[in-house]
């Protein structure tokens, strides 16, 4: 073989690396929701690391409604959660409040809906801005939904309201994944062993529920927006963020965080899906301040859980609880395994949500008041041991405006970390969102998305799908 012939090999087998890495990398896309601009964005992950693209919208590959139209061409919707099928092909997206405009609903406890859709479609630049890839809009059965899991067959959605009130649910909803229909809710004590109420007065309401019974009541005379009168709070769980995590014995629990009483629920998920209504296995297990962002490691022996905020006083909290499964399914002292402050060494943080490295080594916090994003490791602080937080990454935008993050995900490598971040600046419709990344080697941030929706919450990450 001559040398000009080797060259040729050696820079055509170069060239098929390169293709290879490239095709690979092609295949990562962040979906993202708008929240108060009621899309997904799909952002192309590798644009997004582009140095050219930095602080750029350029990495936004689509933005899909998640419900039709209203007939004068406003958009619909309230997204503040998603996840993805097993296969990665469809997302099931929860609409807060439903099909509402968020400019015009000031209001809380809505209808939630939830918004079934194509994952391929949500990536075509074709369809930018339709609805195209909306397969099916679903009841989700309750108010104010955040939590929203998927298992065979099944949707779980968690409701975090009442009817026009924001607290007053201990509802999570069982949704068929095929029909949409709803086939059963579990249904959480509110008064009894092992049950909080953080108020005293509150409503009786007898739990399962069975008609003729009346419906749940807001004690009278209370307003309808607890906004209003912060009192409103503490008799219901008005569960939020939802996970499942796996005992020792190899049963599926069903945990919740609970922004209403301050704790976390665990619930035997197999007699919910019998048909059995309270299926809660041991008493809650109290955290420093309402929970919002939960999320099982790996293994499923541990959940991580953030305290974002006191309903009752709009205190806001600054550590993330881990839960030691095995202890909490049984009651035992020292459910709570370990407790971390973060984002902070003194005040509020408000950490919004947790994500966990692949490794289950990590947990990245997002903490929305300091606008910073933390890296806690599991074994420091399951060993109670000076620094768990071993990261506290500032996050920062070009505008100089602060970052507020929401959302975390982590690639499936451990690599990155991908957050949402941005307040919430309605009226004004312009998308001033962004989709923060962070490099996890080096503990930096390392590219920003601008322009992503208004006051985004929660993401996913879609792999390995490239563009067939």
């Amino acid at each position: 073989m001559t040398i000009s012939a080797r060259w040729m090999q050696v820079a055509l087998f170069a060239l098929t690396l390169l293709t290879a890495d490239y095709a690979a990398a092609k295949s990562r896309f962040v979906l993202a929701t708008g929240r108060r601009d009621p899309r997904i964005y799909a952002i192309d992950l590798e644009q997004a690391l582009r140095p050219a693209n930095n602080n750029t919208p350029n990495a936004i590959v689509s933005r899909s409604l998640v419900h039709p139209r209203r007939l004068d061409g406003t958009r619909l919707g309230d997204p503040a959660n998603l996840v993805l099928s097993e296969d990665e092909k469809t997302a099931y997206v929860m609409n807060h409040h439903g099909g509402i405009v968020n400019a015009e609903f000031t209001q809380h406890g809505g209808r939630a809906s939830v918004a079934v859709m194509d994952v391929h479609k949500m990536l075509r630049r074709d369809l930018d801005d339709t609805d195209a890839a909306l397969v099916q809009e679903l009841d989700a059965g309750w108010f104010g939904g955040v939590g929203i899991l998927v298992a065979p067959g099944l949707i779980v959605a968690g409701y975090s309201e009442g009817w026009l009130t924001e607290d007053g649910s201990n509802r999570i909803g069982l949704i068929d994944r095929r029909t949409g229909g709803v086939r059963g809710q579990i249904e959480m004590a509110l008064t009894g062993p092992g049950t909080r109420q953080l108020r005293t007065g509150c409503a009786p309401f007898p739990v399962p529920f069975v008609s003729p019974t009346e419906p749940p009541q807001i004690p009278a005379g209370e307003a309808f927006l607890s906004d209003l009168d912060p009192q409103d709070f503490g008799c219901w769980p008005d569960p939020e963020g939802l996970a499942f995590a796996r005992g020792s014995d190899g049963k599926t629990y069903l945990v919740s965080g609970n922004a209403g009483t301050e704790d976390v629920s665990i619930m035997d998920f197999a007699a919910a899906v019998g048909g059995k209504r309270v299926v809660e296995v041991a008493p809650r297990i109290p955290v420093q301040t309402g929970p919002f962002g939960i999320r099982a490691s790996p293994n499923g022996k541990f959940v991580a859980v953030t305290a974002r905020e006191s309903n009752i006083t709009g205190k806001e909290g600054n550590t993330i609880s881990i839960i030691d499964i095995d202890r909490a399914r049984q009651g035992l002292s020292g459910a709570e395994a370990a407790r971390v402050t973060v984002g902070t060494d003194a005040g509020e943080a408000r950490p919004f949500t947790v994500s966990w490295t692949p490794d289950g080594a990590r947990i990245v916090v997002a903490n929305f008041r300091t606008n910073n994003v933390s890296i806690v490791d599991l074994h420091r602080a399951l060993g109670h041991l000076a620094g768990a937080e071993i990261a506290r990454i500032p996050l920062s935008r070009a505008d100089g405006k602060p970052a507020r993050p929401k959302g975390t995900s982590v690639t499936s490598d451990g690599r990155f970390a991908v957050v949402t971040g941005g307040a919430n600046t309605l009226p004004d419709p312009t998308p001033t969102g962004t989709v923060f990344v962070i490099d996890l080697r080096t503990n930096a941030q390392v590219a920003t998305v601008t322009g992503v929706g208004i006051d985004p919450y929660n993401l996913v990450l879609v792999e390995d799908r490239g563009d067939d």
